[in-house]
């Protein structure tokens, strides 16, 4: 064969495409943004810097990826559209050079009790595919190895109408992996009766004491009373062994209240369906309390918390189920599917080697496929994220992550920066909002916003290298040098707290002392098993304020003065001082604005197309009625109070006509922990991740304990603002309280009075105490990871 020869060796004329290598923003103003414009290059590493709240998110999340994913949306048809999010265009003049961007943040990954690691990625689909070619005995298709498929018996006739109608008889058989007993959970629930009611009452004299449940007004309690298969004037401790039986496990049948066709469903069912089947850490506090006090979650005894049928387990590869194969630590599992030889599912094992891999490539090979994924950090959940992205074709491509370093040991920070990089050099664009000094000095450009946070930020405080960063003067660049040194001399210890025997996931029968009195700083590699040790061996009680990194849930009506509960004495200094009730200055009450419901807009739905909020005319967006806004408390009404920052709340509440001692002590916590630019009004939904862990950790500080439990408290937070949270960790300390934090920042480390290390690896390989003692210790020995880094990171 002869190969063809090009003609004209010279280069071609560049084509108009061809210069398309810049995204442009201009005139950006979403959220605190002022005008922004900016020119990111293409198929290049960008990071975004700045003090949390400085606008970062704003930028490149809710600007150039949501209209990256809006105009995407519109190559749908319109009728695809109406089953999609509808999402408004940012609030932005000009927008050009966009690609398809492909967004990998930090929300938690579903809280469904059924999903798992291996059903939020391939790799549970394709082990389920193995099974059902490789499996002995062969027990059907993929579907029978799965613990979300129950298995189905249906027989009868149909009717077929073709031609002349005929009658036929059908069978229908659907063999599926769920355990039946606990319906592919893993767990079963024991209810205990006396806190669901009180059987010394009757349903009309409100015998429930289930959360939310009212006699008078409640629809699911007025179907009981009147559904006629129990007598609502009778006590429950008197019902005949049917009207029991009904009541607590009645099969679902309509029935007639006031007029209205109902279902009535016995009250065990009901509960499970309405509550028992929800993911409790994503339960409201009330609920998740009533949850614990009233159920005993027990493992499965039938499928032994494996969730699968007896059928799925006895199915075997070489001795192994895929129950086994799903408990396996990943790193274990890759390892025993590279030593599977079967030509006939060749590209299938090849697949599946290749997203084992990736687990263990992005440091997540300590994870097994049936851990649940409610159970991830926010780290965890976008690294699992991350995986079906490794492997991919697609060039030209907008990869957008938040934080991507979030929970991780300095350690595994080169291995994230090694992925960034690959991602990058396959010809995409990479935009990374980050803190951490070592994913920012591999950028190929920054864009640093501020200079301040809220209204003190949203302007390009600086464009270019990184080198440049560096004496470009900006809060980042004169922090982006920071070393912490150790401590001279460390505080003694007031007394310790004994863990004996820790057990909890890959602890190995851990005995650590745990100094009181002092900052101990809990440090290893990322599953290592810190949290473990620490949420699993410290419970949280009276004494015990344990602060995680669970998400803040609030809608657009939740701001920080509802969220700390700042607005109560608010409210009562504003009722007191104009002789009103408190529920008047409540926006979500009497006193909003009838027009908005108190939303301070109005929204209009126009179908497929993002609703138009439109600014309430009657209130002019106050969210407040014209009467309510009469009232002032020390020359402002409550809508200005609302309006203001933390700072200004703090002089205002804190002297003169409108002192307000129990707002003041609120406030004062908001501006310890670095919100003082924040609005009491500001919505929730707005905040920054760095943001929403302060307010958490502020909210907090006011409960009475002596031990203080944080979980990475230095998440979504600036080089500059660390520096703060020493100080207050410091008051803490000083005030009498014990500090202990699980934390990845060299900076915290250094700070420690005392530190213990787990490790040495993750999964099977941690588990242990390789090292106690002091920071300075720590860096002599050099002889455990953590130590390495922190050595390096003080310049010892």
């Amino acid at each position: 064969m002869s190969k063809a020869t090009r003609a004209n060796t010279q280069s071609p004329a560049p084509r108009g495409g061809d210069r398309h290598d810049l995204i442009r923003v201009h005139g950006a103003r979403v959220n605190n943004l002022k005008d922004v414009s900016v020119e990111i290059p293409k198929r290049r590493l960008t990071v975004f810097t700045g003090v949390s709240g400085s606008g970062k998110s704003s930028l490149v999340f809710d600007t150039i990826a949501a209209e990256s994913q809006r105009l995407i949306n519109e190559t749908y048809s319109a009728f695809v559209q109406g089953f999609m999010p509808t999402l408004a265009r940012p609030e932005v003049d000009v927008l050009e050079g966009l690609t398809t961007a492909i967004v990998v943040d930090q929300q938690r990954m579903g809280a469904d009790p059924r999903s798992t690691v291996g059903t939020a990625t391939d790799a549970g689909a394709m082990l389920r595919i193995l099974f059902s070619r490789l499996g002995e005995p062969h027990i059907g298709p993929p579907g029978a190895y799965a613990f979300n498929v129950p298995s189905v018996r249906a027989s009868g006739a149909i009717t077929v109408e073709r031609g002349a109608k005929t009658t036929v008889k059908a069978t229908f058989n659907r063999t599926g992996g769920m355990c039946a007993r606990c319906e592919g959970r893993g767990s079963v629930t024991d209810i205990d009766l006396t806190q669901l009611y009180d059987d010394s009452k009757s349903l009309a004299e409100g015998a429930f004491t289930i959360p939310g449940w009212k006699s008078d007004s409640q629809w699911t309690v007025q179907v009981y009373a009147q559904s006629g298969f129990v007598d609502p004037d009778k006590p429950i401790s008197r019902y005949t062994k049917k009207e029991m039986r009904d009541f607590l496990y009645g099969e679902p049948v309509k029935v007639k209240v006031n007029g209205v066709n109902l279902t009535y469903e016995g009250l065990i069912p009901k509960l499970q369906k309405s509550i028992l089947s929800k993911d409790k850490e994503a339960m409201q506090p009330h609920i998740r309390a009533f949850v614990e006090r009233a159920v005993t979650f027990t493992t499965c005894p039938e499928c032994d918390g494996t969730r699968l049928s007896e059928g799925a387990r006895s199915s075997k590869i070489e001795g192994i189920s895929i129950a086994d194969a799903c408990a396996m630590q990943i790193s274990d599992l890759a390892a025993w599917v590279r030593g599977l030889d079967a030509p006939s599912v060749a590209p299938l094992l090849d697949a599946l080697r290749q997203t084992l891999d990736s687990f263990v490539e992005i440091g997540l090979g300590y994870l097994s496929l049936d851990r649940p994924s409610g159970t991830l950090s926010g780290g965890e959940a976008q690294r699992v994220k991350m995986i079906r992205h490794l492997g991919s074709s697609l060039t030209d491509v907008t990869y957008v992550f938040d934080e991507p370093t979030i929970g991780l040991h300095p350690h595994d920070i080169q291995r994230m920066n090694a992925l960034l990089l690959r991602l990058r050099d396959k010809g995409n664009t990479v935009l990374v909002v980050e803190h951490k000094p070592e994913t920012i000095a591999i950028a190929d450009h920054v864009v640093d916003l501020g200079p301040g946070a809220g209204t003190g930020g949203g302007t390009i405080c600086f464009e270019g290298t990184v080198e440049g960063l560096r004496t470009g003067g900006t809060i980042t660049g004169r922090h982006f040098g920071d070393r912490a040194a150790v401590k001279d001399t460390v505080r003694e210890p007031t007394g310790t707290l004994e863990i004996r025997g820790a057990t909890a996931n890959n602890l190995r029968e851990v005995d650590v002392d745990v100094p009181l009195g002092v900052l101990t700083v809990v440090t290893g590699v990322a599953g290592s098993g810190k949290s473990s040790l620490v949420h699993g061996s410290i419970p949280a009680g009276e004494d015990v304020v344990s602060i995680d990194q669970g998400a803040i849930r609030g809608s657009r009506r939740s701001n920080p003065a509802t969220y700390t509960g700042l607005l109560d004495p608010i409210r009562k200094a504003f009722a007191k001082a104009n002789g009103v009730k408190p529920a008047l200055f409540s926006a979500n009450s009497e006193g909003a604005c009838p027009g908005c419901n108190g939303a301070g807009v109005v929204y209009t739905d126009l179908a497929m197309m993002a609703a138009v909020a439109t600014t309430c005319e009657e209130c002019e967006g106050k969210r407040f009625q014209a009467a309510v806004l009469e009232y002032r408390l020390g020359g402002r009404d409550i809508s200005e109070v609302l309006a203001m920052s933390v700072t200004e709340a703090e002089e205002f509440f804190g002297a003169g006509e409108a002192a307000t001692p129990a707002a003041h002590r609120i406030l004062g916590r908001l501006a310890d922990v670095g919100l003082g630019y924040l609005s009491l009004g500001q919505p929730l939904t707005t905040l920054s991740g760095g943001e929403r862990q302060r307010l958490k950790l502020a909210t907090h500080m006011a409960e009475k304990g002596g031990v203080y439990v944080l979980d990475e408290p230095t998440a979504g937070l600036h080089l500059a603002d660390v520096e703060q949270l020493l100080h207050l960790l410091d008051r803490l300390v000083d005030s009498g309280k014990s500090v202990i934090v699980v934390e990845h920042h060299q900076a915290v480390m250094a700070h420690a009075d005392w530190i213990i290390d787990l490790g040495p690896g993750a999964g099977h390989d941690g588990g242990r105490v390789v090292f106690e003692g002091t920071p300075a210790e720590l860096v002599a020995g050099r002889a455990t990871l953590t130590g390495e880094h922190l050595a390096e990171y003080i310049g010892a």
